[in-house]
């Protein structure tokens, strides 16, 4: 009798546990659902800053990754809109998504790309020889429209302090993407993480000839 007794509070036990389990598991899936809707919603804020400033070009001279010396200020100012960032070759973090989405903003401009010049600072001189400039280059496919400029560490610290993109150490840059539509116009300046869509829209918005 005992024995049937202990039986019969084991199945009553296994039961409510069961029911518990059970009742845990239907509040815990609503709770799950509004967690993973929050994060959602997260993911949708934008990723990047934008705000709009004028800068002074420096009169420097910079070296092209086809070794030509060249004016910085007459590269800029060409006529053609202007989509500028800050990078140095043995950068395995920000320099790559960055040139990445130069590579992809030149690829979805097609033939519009002719028109815009792509610009691509070194922030590491003393290292990003032309050469490595090139092969840099290369390895994203860059087109003719799209330089990299190299120079001595004052020129390079120079035009960093001019766009407002000196961090003190090569190891500190941020992600920084400036667009001018045209020569004495204001800058749009984007910081974070910008996708070549959100690039190709911001030229757009600025009346520069893309697509």
């Amino acid at each position: 009798m005992n024995h049937h007794n202990q039986s019969l509070n084991l199945i009553n036990r296994r039961g409510l546990l069961t029911l518990l389990v059970s009742s845990a598991v239907v509040f815990a899936l609503p709770l799950l659902a509004e967690e993973q809707t929050n994060a959602g919603q997260k993911n949708t804020a934008p990723e990047f800053t934008r705000t709009v400033a004028n800068y002074v070009t420096p009169d420097v001279t910079v070296v092209r990754d086809d070794g030509t010396k060249l004016s910085f200020i007459k590269e800029l100012d060409d006529g053609r809109p202007v989509i500028m960032n800050f990078i140095f070759t043995s950068c395995s973090a920000i320099c790559p998504m960055l040139s990445h989405v130069f590579a992809k903003v030149q690829t979805k401009l097609d033939k519009d790309s002719q028109n815009v010049h792509l610009v691509s600072i070194s922030i590491d001189p003393e290292n990003d020889t032309p050469a490595k400039l090139r092969e840099y280059a290369n390895k994203f496919g860059a087109g003719p429209n799209w330089n990299f400029y190299t120079g001595t560490v004052e020129t390079s610290i120079a035009i960093q302090k001019a766009f407002n993109a000196y961090r003190g150490d090569k190891m500190n840059h941020s992600s920084t993407i400036l667009i001018r539509s045209a020569p004495g116009k204001p800058w749009s300046r984007l910081v974070g993480f910008v996708s070549p869509d959100e690039v190709i829209s911001e030229c757009r918005n600025m009346g520069t000839a893309t697509k």
